[in-house]
């Protein structure tokens, strides 16, 4: 059984690596290696994405899991008059939810600098309707940790549009057992499968099936893990964020088992299993239906590929925002992963 110490260490460290996606070197880097001391088959592809494989006792049918490292984030859309900086959005949040936070900004040289990122309308000593108006593309700027008061002073430091703008994770590990960070979605999970192979290892655990990980990098804007499937897979699981809210059946307590996301119900046999697992193991879970909500795994049906699919993982409060989880959705979901990869195929 599984305890959360490694898992909720590894997870500090890999939400405090910015990674918004297209710009995920450093945090695959450190996944590579964390991985490279267990001395396990491990290989890049074209994307920058990054596959562990663990042999099984058959190879002719083989399991695919995945987690995602890339993150939200933004870009440099205009180098504006005022010396502040234009953003545009990588991923599906709303700019409320960023408004006040302190970001990064990096440049093509990779340089770094500081910031916040703030309506323009900001102080209510001068706007009387800072609290009213439209959170936006054009009311939300960056404001720069640099003497910088015109567009020219900007590009002196190297800034141009263009440039990758992470989010401050603000990570924090309260004595309750909550998780609060930016990037829980999906480094929470990314850190569960990596202890989940180094337990595998340690524990020389001969798996049932060939078993492949995929660390994708690009699954906030939809093709992260539709690629690279070996022809062999039968089972493909993403794991990935419970969605909390009105109406949902997902907590910060238990494993999430997906049931159906916008883009339509999973794997019926798969899911029945991940419950009976659970049942057996005495793991706490829920099944739920996220109503706008893609995975890796979707991507990969939508990609053409004849696999099962399934879509597990730990509940995030306030998902693509100030999100939160709990050290017992971490420990159910790690342990259902562990009894899973030594199950028998669905068919």
């Amino acid at each position: 059984m599984n305890t959360s110490d490694e898992i909720v260490q590894l997870i500090k460290e890999l939400v405090e690596i910015p990674s918004p996606s297209g710009n995920t070197e450093n945090v695959i880097s450190f996944v590579e290696k964390y991985v490279a001391d267990l001395h396990v088959e491990m290989k890049r592809n074209h994307k920058g994405g990054l596959i562990i494989t663990l042999p099984g006792e058959d190879t002719t049918k083989q399991r695919m899991l995945t987690a995602h490292v890339d993150t939200l984030g933004a870009m440099v859309k205009e180098v504006k008059a005022n010396g502040r900086l234009m953003i545009d959005l990588i991923g599906g949040f709303q700019y409320n939810s960023i408004e006040g936070e302190y970001c990064q900004i990096e440049t093509a040289n990779g340089d770094i600098y500081t910031g916040t990122i703030l309506m323009h309308q900001t102080s209510v000593h001068v706007y009387k309707d800072a609290g009213k108006l439209e959170r936006n593309q054009k009311n939300i700027e960056v404001r720069i940790d640099a003497v910088v008061k015109n567009a020219d002073d900007v590009r002196k430091l190297g800034i141009e549009v263009g440039d990758f703008i992470s989010f401050y994770p603000r990570v924090e590990i309260t004595p309750t057992g909550f998780i609060k960070s930016r990037h829980l979605d999906d480094k929470a999970s990314v850190a569960i499968l990596l202890n989940l192979i180094k337990q595998l290892v340690k524990e020389n655990i001969s798996l049932p099936y060939t078993t492949h990980f995929l660390i994708s990098n690009n699954e906030e804007i939809g093709y992260g893990g539709n690629s690279n499937i070996p022809k062999e897979t039968v089972e493909y699981l993403a794991v990935d964020m419970g969605a909390i809210g009105d109406g949902q059946a997902t907590d910060e307590y238990t494993v999430s088992i997906c049931a159906k996301d916008a883009s339509g119900p999973y794997h019926y046999g798969l899911r029945k299993k991940l419950v009976n697992l659970a049942r057996m193991h005495h793991i706490d879970y829920k099944v739920d239906i996220y109503p706008y909500y893609g995975s890796d795994a979707s991507a990969a049906i939508r990609s053409g590929n004849d696999i099962v699919h399934g879509l597990v993982g730990p509940g995030i409060d306030a998902s693509h925002a100030f999100e939160r989880t709990h050290t017992s959705s971490l420990i159910h979901t790690a342990n259902l992963l562990y009894y899973y990869v030594q199950s028998d195929m669905t068919y």
